[in-house]
């Protein structure tokens, strides 16, 4: 077989492999397809389910969930007559707005401390991030006992501080992890080229690294936002005045002794759930930036 012939035969084998190779590269992104579309209607589902239900007649709908009948706005009247709703979302705006802050400052403190500073001895510094990072490992809910005991020895018990400061330890962990790891990232020559120019920690910290951390930031922020959003044991033991209620206390209202109002506690459910979606829908570029910034080393 001469030169020719070879050359013909590769174009002719390439010929046939391109098509194989475009219908594998089609099935392949069939199957990521359908799976997508799976995932997302598990997801989707019982959010709609709940939104059906709650223009649904309490009655009615535990008789034939699925109906498309009875409607009705009966459900959210309920709501917005027997809860104090707006006072709710206050509450929960002033702990979380509160929460959110002290625990970005606090866990910006531990980060820089634990990947910037020099140690004498290295051996404190890893057993001082990992301190912190094994918080992780503790399920939170374990700790509800112990704040509750806690809260009535220092006085705090029925107050915003009592639901604030465990908010606030809750989510350092998570930070300390997201934030170490933007901060290693950074080359080390930008902290020494501050030090050369005569800055000191707190100016390197606040003038240098801080406008740098802003997608981490806002990544932790609108994370721990949601969570005390929608957080509900702490909120349920540590408040007894209902005037200090959060709004993830509402669907509790509905149900009394011996009855429970369905339709009220699925419209006050949606009422909870709708500004949590929209702010995730909104900030959500935020959100991803933030996970993943640093993923991709330039």
């Amino acid at each position: 077989m001469n030169l020719l012939d070879q050359k013909e035969l590769r174009k002719t084998s390439g010929a046939e492999t391109a098509p194989a190779q475009r219908r594998r590269r089609t099935s392949r992104g069939t199957v990521v397809t359908v799976a997508a579309w799976v995932v997302t209607a598990l997801i989707v589902f019982p959010l709609a389910w709940v939104l059906l239900l709650s223009f649904r007649e309490g009655g009615s709908f535990l008789q034939d969930p699925l109906a498309l009948k009875d409607f009705t706005l009966e459900n959210y009247a309920k709501a917005f007559a027997n809860v104090p709703l707006v006072r709710m979302y206050a509450n929960t705006l002033l702990i979380a707005v509160s929460a959110v802050v002290v625990c970005l400052v606090l866990s910006f403190m531990v980060a820089m401390a634990v990947t910037i500073l020099v140690f004498r001895n290295p051996k404190l510094q890893n057993i001082v991030r990992g301190v912190f990072l094994a918080g992780l490992a503790i399920p939170v809910y374990i700790l509800l006992f112990p704040v509750y005991r806690i809260d009535l020895a220092l006085g705090l018990y029925g107050s915003y501080l009592a639901l604030i400061l465990p908010y606030i330890a809750v989510q350092i962990p998570f930070n300390v992890l997201l934030v170490s790891g933007f901060l290693n990232d950074l080359p080390k020559e930008l902290y020494e080229a501050a030090v050369i120019d005569g800055c000191n920690f707190r100016q390197l910290a606040t003038r240098i690294v801080a406008p740098l951390m802003a997608p981490i930031f806002a990544t932790c922020g609108i994370l721990h936002f949601l969570y005390v959003f929608n957080e509900f044991p702490f909120a349920s033991i540590l408040i007894a005045d209902d005037s200090m209620a959060t709004i993830s206390l509402v669907a509790s209202q509905f149900r009394g002794e011996y009855t429970v109002d369905y339709g009220a506690i699925m419209a006050a459910t949606c009422l909870i759930l709708i500004p949590q979606i929209l702010i995730y829908i909104v900030l959500q570029k935020r959100v991803i930036a933030g996970m993943t910034v640093g993923a991709v080393k330039s």
